[in-house]
C-alpha cells in the first residue's frame, strides 16, 4: 500500500485519517449524548475530560484531511453511479466536513463562554456550568443529531455499494487489499 491514493484506491494517509476520525466521532457522539443526560457533576466532568480533547483531535484530523486533499493527494475516481447519486455523495461528504467543523466551533463556544474547562479539569467538579444557558449549546445539539443522520447515510451508501452494487468500496478505504 502506498501513502498516496491511486485512481482506484485510497492511500494509507487518507485511510488512517478516515478511520481514526470515524472512531473518534463515534466516541464523541456517545460521550456527548451520555454527558448531556448525566446529573452527577463528577461523572459528567469525567466524560467531558475525554470529550473536549477528542473534539480538538477531530479538528486537527479534519484540518489534516482537508490539507492532504488540497495539497498532497488526489482522491480516487468516483464509483460508477448515476449523476444524482454522485451529487448526493458529494453533498453528504461536504456536509460531513461542515458539520464536523461546526461541532468543534460550537463546542469551543460553549467551553469558552461558560469557562467550563477550568471546572472540568479541576478536582472540584461541583460547579460545572449549565451548558443549556449558552447559545452555542443549541447548534451543538442539533449538529450532533445531523451528524448522526449524515453518518447513517454515509454508512448506508457504503453498504449499498459494497453489497448491492458489488463495488468493493470497503477495499478502497481499508488497509488490506
Amino acid at each position: 500500500m502506498t501513502i498516496k491514493s491511486s485512481p482506484q484506491t485510497y492511500g494509507a494517509v487518507a485511510i488512517s485519517l478516515h478511520w481514526l476520525s470515524a472512531l473518534l466521532i463515534l466516541a464523541l457522539l456517545w460521550s456527548g449524548f451520555r454527558a448531556a443526560g448525566l446529573h452527577d457533576p463528577a461523572a459528567k466532568a469525567a466524560l467531558l475530560r475525554l470529550h473536549l480533547p477528542a473534539g480538538l483531535l477531530v479538528l486537527a484530523l479534519t484540518a489534516a484531511r482537508i490539507l492532504w486533499w488540497l495539497g498532497f493527494d488526489a482522491k480516487p475516481a468516483a464509483l460508477a453511479a448515476s449523476p444524482l447519486q454522485q451529487r448526493a455523495a458529494s453533498f453528504v461528504h461536504i456536509l460531513l466536513y461542515v458539520v464536523m467543523l461546526g461541532m468543534v466551533a460550537s463546542g469551543l463556544g460553549m467551553t469558552i463562554s461558560t469557562g467550563a474547562a477550568g471546572h472540568i479539569f479541576s478536582p472540584d467538579t461541583s460547579a460545572l456550568p449549565d451548558f443549556w444557558r449558552v447559545r452555542p449549546r443549541i447548534p451543538h445539539g442539533l449538529g450532533a443529531r445531523l451528524l448522526l443522520a449524515l453518518l447513517g447515510l454515509h454508512v448506508a451508501a457504503a453498504l449499498y455499494h459494497q453489497f448491492v452494487r458489488g463495488d468493493a468500496v470497503f477495499r478502497r478505504i481499508w488497509f488490506a487489499r
